[in-house]
């Protein structure tokens, strides 16, 4: 059983991690209005100097309030894995979407999300271009928070308790890449009945599904733990799920398989995946 105490300890941690992954969301905007100094990484993904900019105010902000947790980030893993991860640890996208951001979309996000026991028991998802940030801890609940950039998170200006919706036997709404749609993923969603695709970038996917503006996301090309987490812990505490295509929860610290995600669907109402035909 939790404690009071351990509650509050709890809600005083994400707020000081909202706040940290706020103000990382300031420096992307101040950023972004100069040079992007644009580069190409080894696995041809692009790097800005926003990537940079934010990955630096949230680790310095991550090893303040929590010290000697180990933090996997993804500017500093193209760098360098760590040596081993811990039971307990830190995934981090300081940037995720960095084509959106550098074709002058709105839809990039910061994902953090705290690992123990493989599975996200706490995560944030920012749209910083967008004043936009959600949150969810396992077992507590999920919201949507309207936030000043940099502004400490109890200066919320909106804070709205969110929820997936139970899906519909027909018209499904499913959220879907806007940069990353591959065939695979196409052929599963035309077994599905979907009335509408709402393309967006970015683990934004995860939060239409976790708010109920959308019943699936699903993915089904390889994509990094760092992309999944924050939104699959916001999910997750908003009453969805995310699974392998086969059926198994997601999991992470996969080390040996540097940390790639190679599918996954998210579903708003876990029952929905009973129903799908054969």
């Amino acid at each position: 059983m939790r404690t009071q105490d351990s509650t509050a300890t709890d809600d005083r941690l994400l707020d000081e991690l909202t706040t940290v992954v706020s103000a990382a969301g300031a420096a992307i905007l101040v950023t972004r209005s100069g040079s992007l100094d644009t580069r190409i990484k080894p696995d041809l993904t692009p790097v800005t100097a926003c990537d940079h900019a934010a990955e630096a105010v949230i680790l310095e902000g991550v090893a303040r309030l929590l010290p000697g947790i180990c933090i996997v980030s993804e500017e500093a893993a193209s760098r360098a894995l760590p040596q081993r991860i811990p039971d307990s640890f830190v995934l981090v996208d300081p940037l995720d979407g960095t084509r959106e951001l550098i074709a002058g979309r709105d839809e990039f996000t910061i994902n953090v999300a705290i690992i123990a026991g493989g599975r996200p028991r706490l995560g944030i998802v920012a749209a910083p271009a967008q004043a936009l940030l959600w949150r969810g801890v396992e077992g507590r609940g999920a919201e949507r928070l309207r936030l000043s950039p940099g502004a400490p998170a109890n200066a919320a200006q909106a804070r709205t308790p969110i929820r997936t919706r139970p899906s519909p036997r027909s018209g499904l709404v499913a959220a879907v890449s806007r940069s990353h749609l591959d065939p695979q993923t196409q052929a599963y969603l035309a077994r599905l009945p979907i009335s509408e695709r709402r393309a967006c970038g970015s683990a934004v996917k995860f939060c239409q599904v976790a708010e109920g503006s959308a019943d699936v996301y699903a993915r089904l090309s390889p994509t990094c733990e760092w992309d999944v987490a924050a939104g699959h812990a916001v999910l997750a505490a908003a009453g969805g799920m995310v699974n392998t295509p086969e059926g198994a929860p997601m999991s992470y610290g996969r080390m040996a398989e540097n940390f790639r995600v190679p599918a996954f669907i998210a579903w708003g109402d876990p029952s929905a995946a009973a129903r799908l035909p054969d």
